[in-house]
C-alpha cells in the first residue's frame, strides 16, 4: 500500500513562469487524474475542491493546477498556445508524480478542452484517456454549433464527456452528435436538470453536493473500465 499523499507541487510552463498545482493521491490509488479548471475560476475553487476529494474517495488522485493568468491574479485566460503549453506540463509533472499510476486528462469547461487540443496537437501515449466536465461546445451567447468539437476526430484516447441538461454553453442534441460521430472511444455521462456549472434547481429534488456523488460514481467507473482495458 502506498501512503497517501496531499501536496503543493509547483512546475514550469516553458516561457510562460512558474504555476502551482495540488496533488491529491489516496493510500490505494488507481489512477490519477490531471485536473484542469475552468475559464473563471482557479484550481482552488469549490467545484474543484468537491470533486477532486469526491475522487479521492473512490480512490483516484487528482492533479489540479492553475494556468499562468489566474496564478498571476489575472481574470482573461491566456491566449490558446499558452494555454496548451501549461497542458502539456501539466502532464509532464503528473508522469513524474504518479509512481507508476495510470494517467487520466481533462478538466471542467475550458480546462477540458484545452487538454483535448493539446492531445490533438501532441499526442501523447501516457495519457490513457480524457474526461470532459462540462465541454464547452460554444461561446457564451453564441449560436450553437461544433466548430470548437472539430479537434476530438484528432484525439487518440478514449473521452468522457459529464454534461447537463441546462448546459447554456453545449446544446445536448449536439454533443450527443459530437459523441456518437467519435465512435466507441467516446462516452456521455447526462446530468439531469444540471446547468454548465452543474447547479440544480430545488425543484430537481438534488442538492450540488448530490450531483458531485453522482459525477465522481460516473466518473469512477469509466476511469475503472479505461484502466482495465487498457491493462489488458
Amino acid at each position: 500500500m502506498s501512503p497517501m499523499r496531499i501536496t503543493e507541487p509547483s512546475f514550469v510552463v516553458p516561457g510562460s513562469g512558474t504555476v502551482d498545482g495540488l496533488l491529491m493521491v489516496p493510500a490505494n490509488a488507481r489512477a490519477l487524474y490531471v485536473l484542469a479548471h475552468g475559464a473563471g475560476a482557479p484550481m482552488r475553487h469549490a467545484f474543484m475542491q468537491s470533486m477532486s476529494e469526491a475522487l479521492f474517495a473512490r480512490d483516484i488522485g487528482t492533479l489540479r493546477y492553475n494556468f499562468p493568468y489566474t496564478q498571476a491574479g489575472r481574470r482573461s485566460p491566456d491566449r490558446t498556445h499558452v494555454l496548451e503549453a501549461t497542458v502539456r506540463a501539466a502532464i509532464d509533472a503528473a508522469v513524474d508524480l504518479a509512481g507508476g499510476l495510470p494517467i487520466l486528462a481533462g478538466g471542467k469547461s475550458m480546462g477540458g478542452r484545452m487538454t483535448s487540443q493539446a492531445l490533438a496537437g501532441v499526442p501523447d501515449d501516457r495519457v490513457q484517456g480524457v474526461v470532459f466536465l462540462g465541454f464547452p461546445l460554444h461561446g457564451a451567447g453564441k449560436p450553437p454549433s461544433t466548430e470548437r468539437a472539430a479537434h476530438l476526430a484528432n484525439v487518440a484516447q478514449p473521452m468522457l464527456f459529464v454534461q447537463g441538461t441546462r448546459d447554456s454553453l453545449a446544446d445536448l442534441t449536439l454533443i450527443r452528435g459530437v459523441v456518437e460521430g467519435l465512435g466507441a472511444r467516446a462516452s456521455l455521462h447526462v446530468v439531469e436538470d444540471g446547468d454548465h456549472g452543474f447547479h440544480v434547481r430545488k425543484k430537481s429534488g438534488r442538492d450540488d453536493a448530490a450531483v458531485i456523488e453522482e459525477i465522481a460514481d460516473a466518473v469512477s467507473v469509466w476511469i475503472g473500465d479505461v484502466v482495465n482495458q487498457d491493462a489488458k
